[in-house]
């Protein structure tokens, strides 16, 4: 099968990411769609249909497919085991070719054996995006900041280097953080925050999220900041300030936009230290941290550059790890490593 053409799939709950590579493991195209699965399975039917008309993949024959998710975590489903079976039963609809299931470190498997292997499947991105990498780093820490969560792994010895394997495990040893860069509540990054020279307190409402801590910031495009705002409204400078002023309970008139930008920045400074806290963590099972470089991806890739300058790290972007023939399908691929990643690895086996 090494000479198919190979379609990634990483099915996440906000966002559908597709990268098709052909048998060299060139990037051919790459994209990402949002898509509210909590809204139900008709959300995830629209973002395939979008991605395989881009792709031009609905009749394809010489392709194979290689699915990775963490969408079975959508409250639409009473668990996950329910959940993978369904967002597979729909792939199984709505794709031509073969399609096969990252499991893990048992590799692929095809429909027929999913039932029995759902909890090898559930949430298991990071570890395709893991293993890719590990084939080219000896010494790596990895940190993929995406929008809702944060992926922290290392690699030692050429090998992935991990504690946890499931949701559960990961959260408890701080290889999995919920924090991303678009949709975290900021009332999920601090109770106090610095303003206008004081700590002010933070309202427990979800009223701003940190998309708009980076749209104030200049950090994130608007093109990957897909997810609805807290308000509903638009994606503007002003309609983020109005927002993060509610947080402190105040009105975006009470004060200049660069007062409200002040706070972004100070919002920012205390998502970082909460994703270093959990990086030290990891740092700390490293007897020997010589020749340890920090390998940043997703939507968050400039707060992974940021900490490894803090912590005196040398930082590659996850970038340098992709073949493409032009930098802006080079760097769509990386904002979906996961779906890259585990499209190379079905095309190696």
């Amino acid at each position: 099968m090494n000479n198919l053409t190979t379609l990634g799939w990483d099915v996440g709950g906000a966002h559908l990411k597709a990268v098709q590579i052909d048998a060299s493991g060139k990037v051919l195209a790459a994209s990402q769609v949002y898509c509210a699965l909590w809204r139900g399975l008709k959300e995830l039917d629209l973002a395939i249909d979008q991605v395989l008309n881009t792709f031009n993949a609905t009749q394809a024959l010489a392709i194979q497919h290689a699915v990775t998710m963490t969408g079975e975590l959508a409250d639409i489903f009473p668990n996950r085991h329910a959940g993978v079976m369904q967002i597979v039963t729909l792939l199984q609809q709505k794709l031509v070719g073969e399609i096969r299931y990252f499991v893990g470190e048992k590799g692929f498997i095809s429909f027929e054996k999913v039932a029995e292997n759902t909890t090898h499947i559930a949430s298991m991105n990071w570890l395709a995006s893991l293993q890719y990498l590990a084939t080219y780093a000896q010494q790596a820490l990895f940190i993929d900041i995406g929008s809702t969560t944060t992926d922290i792994a290392l690699i030692t010895e050429g090998k992935p280097f991990v504690l946890g394997f499931n949701d559960g495990a990961r959260m408890q040893y701080d290889e999995l953080v919920y924090t991303g860069v678009v949709r975290t509540p900021l009332m999920a990054i601090a109770q106090k925050i610095a303003f206008n020279g004081q700590l002010a307190n933070v309202a427990a409402e979800h009223f701003a999220t940190t998309a708009d801590v980076y749209t104030l910031t200049g950090d994130l495009p608007l093109a990957e900041n897909m997810a609805e705002t807290a308000d509903g409204a638009e994606k503007s400078e002003e309609a983020s300030a109005r927002r993060i002023a509610r947080m402190i309970g105040w009105d975006a008139q009470d004060a200049p936009i660069s007062a409200w930008r002040n706070l972004a920045y100070a919002f920012r400074s205390a998502q970082l230290q909460q994703i270093q806290q959990a990086v030290l963590r990891q740092i700390s099972t490293l007897g020997d941290c010589r020749g340890v470089s920090v390998i940043g991806a997703g939507a968050g890739d400039f707060l992974v550059s940021k900490l490894a300058q803090q912590l005196g790290f040398r930082y590659e972007s996850i970038a340098t790890f992709i073949d493409a023939d032009n930098d802006k399908t080079r760097n769509m691929a990386a904002l979906c490593f996961p779906a890259y990643a585990v499209a190379r690895l079905a095309s190696q086996c």
